[in-house]
């Protein structure tokens, strides 16, 4: 991300303060995008009346494509990309998300999710670095199937901002035999694979709007999906590919969809430490007893379920097998999910909050940003929360940068005055 030149110190009087292990009334001060004091006299700092309101470590989003929906808005109807991130960012801020890892899928389909569209993005994030609030950076959604996309990969691999690397196999997914759920879907690469008949109605129709969003005609998605089903055998070559390439490089890997213990040993002995949305509870378990980080989506938990049936955020919340919270497809849903687990009583707010900011900071080595504590990185969230009723984001501050405001008039009449 571009430097930004950063305000003059600020001081937020008077917030309920949610820090990692407590929450508790406090004074923070932000200078040269760093938080440099807590319950520090003001020293001319311009003060920001925060009383009556929570003050929180800004949301670090592991996971969200909601991108798409500006990139595509209908089935067919593509946006500039650069109107499309843009927007994107000034959603980000609204939000409460600091920093954000776009889940780029890189496939082997044309259209939205193709190689040629991960491009186009990976070069409008660097064109518009400047101009962006928000800390964009990608997940590269890898699809196994999909060795095409080797390039971009080692080129965002040598990016300033490191990318997180995601292995996600849809194609063997999508083939799955319906005799079998998909939740217990076998290891990807077992030899015996269950294959369903293509020409069996409910393929055809799964398949249609998979084919709508490529642009091309279901028959000719289906056929081009047939072809590169042959590649099989290369899949665990490329794959290890593509792992030594984020290793050598530091970045942070995820597998996606895991269904078998098998599927989590074997990315993890890749160096996968980061389980994103398992669809079996036996992952989950497997995962926490080998020291995984969990990854689910935050529109589980604010909706009560997944919407594909797997395993219920909140239940594993209180359970202890999950530790990441992403927007997923719903950028709201990050604040959303933390309201309803906490009204919900599954665990104390500041327990929660980790869930959206320390933890997946942690879980993506940035050490700088997540919690707030004098040394790290001014990413804060300045929220509106009456008793029993919805929050809402009133100020983002991104690096000490005022990145969205609500608010009219949140000065103190005494702003300048020494305390």
């Amino acid at each position: 991300m571009n430097q930004h030149s950063h305000p003059p110190a600020t001081v937020i009087e008077g917030a309920s303060v949610i820090f990692p292990d407590r929450i508790e009334r406090a004074s923070v001060r932000i200078e040269g995008g760093t938080i440099t004091g807590i319950d520090t006299p003001r020293d001319g700092a311009h003060v920001i009346d925060g009383r009556g309101k929570f003050l929180a470590p800004a949301f670090v989003d592991i996971h969200g494509d909601a991108f798409e929906r500006q990139i595509m808005p209908r089935p067919g109807v593509t946006i500039p990309i650069d109107i499309a991130l843009l927007e994107t960012d000034r959603q980000l801020a609204a939000n409460g998300i600091a920093t954000a890892y776009h889940a780029l899928t890189l496939s082997w389909e044309p259209g939205l999710r193709s190689v040629e569209t991960g491009w186009a993005m990976l070069r409008a994030l660097s064109r518009l670095s400047p101009r962006l609030t928000a800390e964009n950076r990608l997940q590269l959604r890898w699809e196994t199937f999909c060795p095409e996309a080797h390039s971009l990969i080692a080129t965002a691999m040598n990016q300033t901002d490191t990318p997180a690397l995601a292995f996600n196999d849809h194609t063997t997914a999508a083939l799955l035999h319906p005799a079998i759920a998909l939740h217990d879907r076998p290891f990807d690469l077992i030899p015996d694979y269950p294959v369903t008949e293509t020409d069996a109605p409910k393929f055809r129709a799964k398949m249609d709007a998979r084919a709508k969003r490529s642009g091309m005609t279901l028959d000719d998605y289906i056929a081009l999906m047939l072809s590169v089903w042959e590649r099989r055998p290369m899949v665990p070559h490329h794959i290890e590919t593509m792992a030594a390439l984020a290793r050598s490089s530091g970045a942070p890997m995820l597998s996606h969809d895991d269904t078998q213990t098998e599927t989590r040993d074997f990315y993890r002995a890749k160096g996968a430490t980061i389980a994103e949305f398992p669809m079996h509870e036996r992952v989950f378990q497997s995962s926490r007893d080998a020291g995984d980080w969990i990854v689910l989506g935050a529109p589980n938990a604010m909706r009560g379920g997944s919407h594909l049936g797997s395993p219920g955020a909140a239940e594993m919340i209180g359970r202890g097998l999950c530790d990441i919270l992403a927007s997923d497809y719903f950028y709201p849903a990050m604040l959303g999910a933390i309201a309803r687990l906490h009204a919900d009583r599954t665990a104390p707010l500041n327990a929660l909050w980790k869930l959206v900011a320390q933890n997946p900071a942690t879980a993506l080595n940035l050490i700088d940003r997540g919690h707030i504590a004098i040394g790290q990185r001014a990413d804060l969230l300045l929220l509106d929360w009456p008793d029993q009723s919805a929050p809402a984001p009133l100020r983002t501050w991104v690096a000490g940068r005022g990145g969205y405001s609500a608010l009219n008039d949140y000065s103190l009449p005494v702003t300048g005055v020494p305390a």
